[in-house]
């Protein structure tokens, strides 16, 4: 779940750019930050752990100069938070080439062997180092028969893609050459293209979200397609290949949590995703006939559902909940004892619109449970009289393969278990959980085009046809003991 921007500029310094554009995604990762630009001599890079306004002074932004760059915000799904995993990461040969990268290779085992065979080395244990290597291998193939232009590089994209497994989500800067994008043939993770400007003189931009581009003037023009590449030479010039058939299959946890609600990607509104979800349950918890005083949103990403279930049910929608801004996300706090510890500091509750009321809290989903038992809790101390909850999202029950951090069921408060005992185990007087017919069908109302969701974390159903028992056993085995 991390976020990747790529600019080409040609009035304003790449580096301002991505750095407004890295803000606007800060909630895909608060780790660590990194940019590179690009100054048609050398590269100028600065990475550090942290948010992106707290990794660049003013001194920095001045020394990042080119008029093309990339950016990234981490999200840690796996390994240390050394800096060594952060990117962008480099490699010199053939040509210089930096990269970023969203999502997550199911095959690094057998990548990593690949590549240490080429006499490559690795500085970390990151799938994106192992993505780049490959890339570079094919690349350096690809120009010995010809020489370096658009079709020499999709061509090194599609040898390299018939190597990976998995998800991934790429914007590499290419010293001579440019700045290229691409995604897997599932689209499980988004790219977005954007422009800025008119005729020769525009600008072009790669993000992870649309909702990226109107912090540096950017306007969206379309999704990267599943499957495809697109690159912007050295003079401006977008160059796009379909260079693996492409089966769209986008991640729907993408809709659900992760994106921001003033994203579209795919063709799917974000928010209109949520007010979809919002009425589907809606109107599951009417037929239940469930007596209930009040509707209270856990902030912030579950006020659509709250709104249009309140809406329902005919019933008032209310804010009890308040949210410290300047705590982050507890889902991707770094372990469970961090994150049990952070959700009194994050939110606290407004008593009068708990004293005696049951109350139907509604919540976008419920992973590991930690977060909505301790909130339950602290309704009842509010003087809560009965205290309801309701999932936008179906049980969380099996690990995610592809970039956000759910990988052990251990973790998972629905793994194995009935909704009966998971409402026992948060605490809850009744839950209601979404459907997974409803979730599709929320989400593809917005592009019927889509005929498939990665909704593994859901259905234990894995898009890449690749993940096995005991890829996740393993998988599993390694992050418990890591």
């Amino acid at each position: 779940m991390c976020g990747i921007v790529g600019v080409v500029s040609r009035k304003t310094p790449a580096a301002l750019d991505v750095y407004e554009c890295l803000q606007s995604l800060q909630h895909r990762g608060q780790d660590a930050s990194g940019i590179v630009t690009h100054d048609r001599r050398f590269f100028h890079e600065k990475r550090g752990e942290g948010l992106v306004r707290e990794v660049f002074s003013v001194d920095d932004m001045m020394g990042l100069k080119g008029s093309a760059g990339l950016g990234h915000v981490r999200y840690r799904t796996s390994g240390s938070l050394s800096l060594d995993a952060a990117q962008p990461f480099f490699v010199n040969a053939p040509l210089g080439i930096y990269l970023v990268h969203n999502g997550n290779l199911t095959n690094t085992a057998e990548l990593t062997a690949v590549v240490s065979q080429k006499s490559r080395y690795l500085r970390s244990n990151s799938d994106s180092e192992i993505l780049l290597n490959v890339f570079a291998d094919a690349l350096a193939s690809a120009i010995r028969s010809s020489p370096i232009s658009p079709q020499s590089i999709f061509k090194a994209v599609g040898a390299m893609m018939d190597q990976l497994r998995g998800a991934y989500a790429c914007i590499l800067l290419i010293d001579k050459v440019g700045l290229l994008a691409f995604r897997d043939p599932h689209g499980i993770r988004p790219l977005m293209i954007g422009s800025r400007g008119k005729g020769r003189q525009r600008d072009f931009a790669f993000a992870s979200e649309d909702a990226a581009f109107s912090a540096a003037s950017f306007k969206a023009i379309r999704d990267v397609g599943a499957g495809e590449a697109v690159l912007i030479d050295m003079s401006g010039k977008m160059h796009a290949f379909q260079v693996r058939k492409g089966e769209l299959s986008p991640c729907i946890f993408e809709y659900i949590y992760l994106a921001r609600p003033d994203s579209a990607m795919n063709g799917v509104s974000v928010y209109k995703t949520h007010l979809r979800l919002g009425r589907l349950l809606g109107r599951q918890i009417r037929k239940a006939k469930v007596a209930l005083d009040v509707v209270i949103p856990i902030p912030d990403s579950a006020r659509p559902e709250a709104l249009e279930i309140a809406h329902k049910l005919g019933i008032p929608h209310r804010e009890g909940l308040v949210k410290n801004r300047y705590i982050g996300r507890t889902f991707i706090m770094p372990d469970q004892k961090t994150r049990a510890a952070s959700v009194r500091r994050k939110l606290s509750v407004i008593p009068l619109e708990f004293k005696g009321k049951r109350v139907l809290l509604v919540d976008d989903s419920i992973v590991r449970g930690t977060t909505i038992r301790q909130i339950i809790a602290m309704c009842r101390e509010a003087g809560a009289k009965k205290v309801y909850v309701a999932s936008a999202a179906p049980p969380v029950r099996f690990q995610n393969v592809y970039g956000v951090d759910i990988p052990t069921r251990h973790e998972l408060v629905a793994h194995g278990k009935s909704i009966e005992k998971v409402r026992r185990a948060i605490g809850a007087d009744g839950l209601f959980y979404q459907t997974v017919p409803d979730m599709i069908e929320a989400a593809r109302v917005g592009n019927r085009r889509i005929t498939r969701f990665e909704d593994s974390v859901f259905t234990g159903d894995y898009v890449t046809g690749d993940v096995t028992p005991a890829y996740l056993r393993k998988l599993e085995k390694n992050n418990h003991h890591g």
